[in-house]
């Protein structure tokens, strides 16, 4: 399993009401999931981003890290 740390960039699959792939930066590392700030996303989520106040839970095996 990758580890993560604060400040990565990743790219994490849909999930929940989200329904495309998302972009963000972990801001918290958990057991076996990450705090992610949603930086990049698809136009038709923007009501959803709102309402999870731009950040999101995100299970380890779902986030992979980007450069």
């Amino acid at each position: 399993m990758t580890e993560f740390e604060i400040g990565d960039k990743v790219k994490c699959k849909k999930f929940g009401s989200l329904e495309h792939d998302f972009a963000g930066e972990v801001e918290k590392v958990y057991e076996n999931s990450v705090l992610v700030a949603i930086k990049e996303f698809d136009k038709q989520d923007s009501l959803t981003v709102t309402e999870l106040n731009q950040r999101a839970i995100v299970r380890k095996s779902e986030a992979k890290k980007t450069a």
